[in-house]
């Protein structure tokens, strides 16, 4: 690196991403948790593709840093010692992918699409039953690739009692292990970081030497396909090889009766001598002399007994955070924490910052231009005290401080399943919940920690999140007019909706790359209050660089407007929507328009235009449903536009447009024929 005088950053070489990327298989017996594994790091699409005679593999793009790795989920294995034929086709994948040697030639069930070996294996093993999946680990260092041992289930082996020790166990195997818990995150990162290192710096497993007796019995036979035409027709490590065939394997047999004739009495005659020099059939040896071994380092490395004080309290919550069903039940409970924190707290800061400021502009009623202008640039500037102020600083405030103490790293990992449904990652649940406070922030968030699709449809799907101000005009005109069963039905309907839209989303962009996104699972800590605040203000800068002077310039640009009366013109020119469409009065058109620089400018000029305090009756129940409606789902504040302009560009904030629009004038619509008829029925 070259010293400019500047801090720099040592990138690894070379990058492994793109071209350059390592396919890395998960293989394991059933019930491991080696789906749970690839659950825990794959894009919300990954692809599912069919191998031979119906088994099938799931593969997607992981990110890691800068870097990436293409992951494999391949069908589960039962053994390779004596593979039978679905394990055979596994078998013909890790060690040749798509590229099958001579020998495979003449076969009918070739691959039918391209698919290249993989670079790394990841065995997954049961904790909990360690011994029965070490064999397939002496197996697996047969294969000549690199290897590495996510050892899963730990937290249901201490439950039993059971302590394995990791360190040993790598030690005695030769090969990197990580103990993990795929189902709640824990060891992912970690582990997918050191398959990638095994990628750039390949280190093959050492083959363990079978027992004395037996190893001398097969010496004739390996060598004798040590020879390199063997090698060549068969592509098949030697060590492995040479079990295959003792163990009188008839794959093997038939390719090499077939394409090496010549070599095959000679290797059965060394087969049939190994044999006589053994108490036992020969593949009954093998199966011994490896159950053997795993049984010996099961017992090396495994501890029965005692109890697991140390970390109790910090199991105690992972069984709440991170649980396959509770913890849905605690991510909520940790939701709505928040939001009654906040919004108490929001209350009392507005009453002493904002509400101050609004009583005290009410007061100023200009009548001149310059005097208009300057009412708009206050008007502006409290609109943006009240919305930073008493709602966006606590809310993003608690959560950074949140995910200082780790607690939002588990709650995005329990709702990552639930996103993927709609084509995005549990990432994307502490920008969802930064939206019920301001839209503007969460952008800024997406942008910060996801990209391509996610990126996209979680930007657009937040455009549809009630704010602050949204949800403050549905509880002030639901919450009078409605009662409760309404404002519960519209922030329902609004949850129905993003999960339509974010389904419907991710076909749209389905050809787009989705990339997976491994969840980290830091350790529990007291937050830091430097680093807090710090963070809050990365993510609230946006705000005063450019949400401030766009929301100055369209409070001029209304106030102008209104000043010099073409607030006619403009409910004249809504009319076709606000009258024929929605069924409101035509007056209403201002207080619509006014709602993109502010949404509870809506609901402050409604009793402007309305003339009274009071809504009711001027509006009846069904307008006023249908008006909240269309306003939840209306076209987002100018704020957030301009933010995504900045992520996704102009053509996806037009489309973003067009599309709250669109949703907001057919669910509106929608809701007043329902309503009108119920009311026809029930009148």
């Amino acid at each position: 690196m070259v010293n400019t005088g500047r801090v720099g950053i040592l990138l690894p070489q070379p990058l492994l991403r793109g071209r350059r990327r390592p396919r890395v298989a998960l293989v394991g017996h059933q019930r491991t948790g080696k789906s749970s594994l690839f659950v825990a790091a794959s894009s919300a699409l990954p692809q599912h593709r069919l191998l031979r005679h119906g088994d099938a593999r799931d593969e997607c793009v992981v990110d890691i840093g800068l870097e990436q790795i293409s992951l494999v989920d391949l069908p589960a294995v039962g053994s390779l010692h004596a593979p039978g034929s679905r394990d055979l086709r596994l078998l013909e994948y890790l060690l040749w992918g798509d590229r099958q040697p001579a020998v495979a030639a003449h076969e009918d069930d070739l691959p039918a699409e391209s698919f290249d070996a993989p670079d790394v294996l990841i065995q997954v093993v049961d904790a909990t039953a360690l011994q029965r999946d070490l064999e397939l680990s002496l197996e697996l260092c047969l294969l000549g690739k690199p290897l590495l041992i996510a050892l899963n289930r730990v937290d249901e082996a201490r439950r039993k009692g059971v302590y394995v020790n990791g360190r040993a166990l790598s030690e005695q195997l030769g090969v990197p292990v990580w103990a993990t818990v795929a189902h709640m995150g824990i060891g992912v990162t970690d582990l997918f970081a050191a398959a990638l290192e095994a990628a750039r710096v390949p280190a093959l497993p050492p083959v363990r030497t079978p027992g004395p007796h037996l190893a001398a019995a097969l010496e004739p036979l390996r060598s004798l396909l040590a020879q390199p035409a063997v090698a060549q027709s068969l592509r098949v490590p030697l060590p492995f090889l040479c079990v295959q065939l003792a163990a009188n394997n008839e794959y093997f047999l038939q390719e090499l009766a077939s394409h090496l004739p010549q070599l095959l009495p000679q290797v059965l005659a060394a087969r049939a001598a190994a044999a006589r020099r053994l108490p036992r059939p020969l593949p009954d040896e093998l199966h011994a002399d490896r159950h053997h071994q795993a049984a010996i380092l099961f017992e090396s490395v495994s501890r029965f007994g005692g109890t697991a004080a140390a970390g109790r309290w910090q199991r105690l919550l992972d069984g709440v955070f991170l649980h396959p069903r509770w913890g849905l039940l605690g991510s909520t409970l940790v939701f709505a924490l928040v939001l009654v924190v906040v919004f108490e707290i929001s209350g009392t800061i507005d009453a002493w910052t904002a509400a101050p400021l609004v009583e005290w502009a009410q007061q100023w009623r200009p009548t001149s231009t310059p005097a208009v202008v300057g009412r708009a640039v206050v008007d502006g500037l409290i609109g943006l005290i009240a919305i930073v102020v008493p709602y966006m600083l606590p809310l993003v405030l608690l959560l950074v401080a949140l995910e200082e103490a780790g607690i939002m790293h588990r709650v995005a990992f329990v709702v990552d399943r639930g996103f993927h449904r709609i084509g995005l990652h549990g990432g994307v649940a502490a920008p969802f919940l930064v939206g019920l406070g301001c839209n503007v922030p969460a952008i800024s968030m997406v942008a910060a920690t996801s990209s391509g699709k996610e990126r996209l449809v979680a930007t657009l799907l937040l455009a549809f999140v009630p704010c602050s101000a949204r949800s403050a005009i549905i509880l002030a005109m639901g919450g009078k007019y409605l009662g409760g069963f309404g404002v519960f039905a519209i922030f329902a309907l609004t949850f129905v909706v993003l999960t339509v839209l974010g389904s419907l989303l991710a076909r749209r962009y389905a050809n787009v790359a989705a990339v997976g996104l491994i969840q980290e699972i830091p350790p529990y800590a007291l937050p830091r209050w430097r680093p807090v605040l710090a963070r809050t203000w990365e993510r609230c800068s946006d705000i005063v660089t450019i949400v401030t002077p766009l929301l100055v310039l369209g409070s001029i640009l209304l106030a102008l407007l209104d000043h010099f009366g073409a607030d006619e013109w403009i409910n004249l020119a809504l009319s076709p929507v606000t009258q024929w469409w929605l069924g409101l009065p035509a007056l209403l058109g201002v207080p619509i328009l006014f709602g993109v620089l502010r949404k509870e400018l809506s609901l402050l000029m409604i009793h402007q235009a309305l003339g009274t305090i009071e809504i009711v009756p001027p509006l009846d129940e069904v307008q006023i449903a249908t008006f909240l409606v269309f306003i939840t789902f209306y076209i987002p504040c100018v704020s957030t536009f301009a933010l995504m302009l900045r992520t996704i560009g102009m053509r996806q904030a037009g489309f973003s447009i067009a599309l709250s629009v669109a949703t907001a004038l057919s669910i509106a619509g929608a809701v007043r024929l329902l309503l009108e008829f119920w009311r026809l029925l029930c009148g």
